[in-house]
């Protein structure tokens, strides 16, 4: 996702270890229904968060970064009941570096077709390359480099088998984008890294840009998983590339008007089909294109949201950012997916997260909620330049049948950041429960961390 990211200096010596803690659930969830794999690290039925601190320091390098896995359970997360994964963890190849910003970028799936879902921690080096942490019974363990910073996770040829997207990418500090190679690895993978096939990916255009994140889902619902890319096209802009799948591969979208933040893909009617969300934050709006038979609809049957939305709280504002982040979940539990909005500028950069209801006709503003850290229930007090909803996930840790909003703050506290955990239920999102932490309540580095900056 396409945010300004903070890169000053910190240092708060501390070698990471690796512990996967806590009972491990029972293998089904309470509702009876598992977790999807590509959630669940540990096969427990739940699904689990990864959260990324690229800023922490460990072994006394500043921004080597780390990430914590939450585990889910029947109660949700607890601050005890995770692992941390570092450069410093045993098993995981390489080395903590400055300015590394490990877990700047995950994904995740079953990769290697064990049953459990893998982790792929990119980061914010062009040379450092990622790790796959494998799972298992126990949590994630081990580690394998791949030559990458960003990778995303899809069954791109439909044969049932997640594959990877590969990208090593450069990190542009000025106008014009360093460029991205980028391939299809066939799974399942080995746990050496050794795919089936290598197939090279839009090479004569990617190498004109610099692919950050992206999101997958079906928008033709042919069994193959499409890719939507965000990236920095150059001259200070970013933008959206969509590729379609087909027995011969992606293909580009050469017409497709992105927009200039974040994606997420659900499907927000209920007809089958995933939709595709995108965000045109500096215009203060999200977009969805609805998914068909014959992929998205044509650019005038969009629909354009924005916090001047009927239902919609609050009121449209230059510099809110309203879109700096989207997820895509079912939090009502009927079926449909919802959608989770960032505005990290709102109101001096306290921030809000608003939530739209999907429904049979497709996305709308009635019942619309938002959150900030002066909602009632929701720990903490909102403060200028915390930047809460700078990025936002839902997933459903309790398996409850509800997707649960995850939402961070990673200039809280001074740039230790902090996240949030609120619970879905039928009528929507509610602060009952509710779980803050950042990095020292997990027992990690915390200090000028921006602790949640990631989640995935």
């Amino acid at each position: 996702m396409f945010s300004v990211r903070s890169h000053a200096r910190w240092a708060v010596p501390l070698v990471l270890g690796m512990a996967s803690l806590g009972v491990v659930a029972p293998p089904a969830s309470a509702s009876g229904a598992a977790a999807p794999v590509r959630d669940d690290f540990n096969g427990d039925g739940y699904a689990d968060l990864a959260v990324g601190a690229p800023h922490g320091t460990v072994g006394g390098q500043s921004q080597a970064g780390y990430v914590t896995v939450m585990y889910g359970g029947p109660h949700g997360l607890s601050t005890g009941h995770r692992t941390i994964i570092s450069r410093s963890t045993s098993g995981v190849p390489g080395g903590p570096a400055k300015n590394q910003r490990f877990g700047l970028q995950m994904s995740k799936g079953d990769l290697d077709g064990d049953g459990y879902a893998d982790l792929v921690i990119g980061t914010g080096s062009a040379t450092a390359g990622a790790v796959v942490v494998w799972g298992g019974a126990h949590g994630l363990t081990g580690g394998t480099s791949i030559a990458a910073t960003d990778t995303q996770t899809g069954d791109f040829d439909g044969d049932g088998h997640l594959d990877l997207a590969v990208f090593r990418a450069g990190f542009a500090t000025g106008d014009d984008p360093i460029g991205t190679t980028a391939s299809l690895w066939k799974g399942p993978l080995k746990r050496s890294g050794a795919a089936a096939a290598k197939t090279p990916l839009d090479p004569d255009h990617l190498r004109y840009l610099d692919v950050h994140d992206g999101v997958t889902g079906d928008l033709n619902g042919d069994g193959r998983t499409d890719l939507a890319l965000t990236s920095y096209c150059g001259d200070g802009s970013h933008c959206v590339q969509l590729y379609v799948s087909s027995p011969s591969g992606l293909t580009r979208v050469t017409d497709f008007p992105g927009g200039n933040g974040p994606a997420a893909i659900g499907d927000l009617n209920g007809d089958g089909y995933d939709d595709l969300v995108t965000a045109f934050s500096e215009d203060e709006q999200i977009s969805v294109a609805y998914g068909s038979p014959s992929g998205l609809g044509s650019r005038d049957t969009w629909r354009t949201y924005t916090q001047n939305t009927p239902g919609v709280p609050g009121a449209t504002e230059e510099g809110d950012r309203f879109g700096a982040s989207i997820a895509v979940g079912d939090v009502t539990g009927d079926g449909i997916a919802d959608v989770a909005v960032g505005a990290p500028g709102e109101n001096t950069s306290e921030g809000v997260v608003d939530v739209l209801r999907g429904s049979s006709s497709g996305l709308t503003g009635t019942g619309a909620q938002a959150f900030t850290q002066n909602t009632a229930g929701v720990p903490g007090s909102a403060e200028p330049y915390d930047g809460f909803g700078y990025t936002v996930r839902l997933l459903d840790i309790n398996g409850d049948g509800h997707a649960d909003l995850a939402a961070d703050a990673p200039y809280e506290d001074g740039g230790n950041g902090t996240a949030w955990v609120l619970r879905g239920r039928s009528t929507g999102v509610t602060a009952d429960a509710a779980l803050a932490f950042g990095g020292k309540a997990v027992g990690a580095p915390y200090t000028k961390a921006a602790f949640g900056v990631e989640l995935k």
